[in-house]
């Protein structure tokens, strides 16, 4: 189901920027305005035309499958999660740090290692 819904918000997608890049803009008539035309500059521009209104609808299905693929069923009902078998660290308490060795004692007959200056 969510493979089907994202395939339809893809075309819509599709369809809604070109719905919108063919129409005209609302400056569009304004220099036709000063050359004795009778529409006014920035008002009303009558009834709406075809591509705005499946510029609406289109864009009410934009928002339904966007909305649709959001609903928690879809991202939550698949698998599981990442950190399901993850071991979890108590923070609580400071981690155990192995204590160092100190070094092996030099065997006879070898020269003993230096000292450690300021002791």
């Amino acid at each position: 189901m969510q493979i089907l819904i994202t395939i339809i918000h893809v075309l819509v997608c599709f369809v809604l920027v070109m719905v919108v890049l063919l129409q005209a803009g609302k400056g569009a008539s304004m220099g036709a305005a000063f050359g004795g035309s009778s529409q006014t500059v920035f008002g009303s521009s009558g009834p709406s035309t075809f591509l705005s209104k499946m510029t609406t609808w289109v864009a009410v299905i934009f928002m339904l499958t966007s909305l649709a693929l959001s609903h928690p069923y879809f991202y939550s009902s698949g698998g599981g999660s990442l950190m399901k078998g993850a071991k979890q660290q108590d923070t609580r308490t400071a981690p155990q740090i192995p204590a160092q060795q100190p070094p092996a004692p030099a065997a006879q007959g070898q020269p003993a290692p230096p000292a450690a200056p300021g002791k």
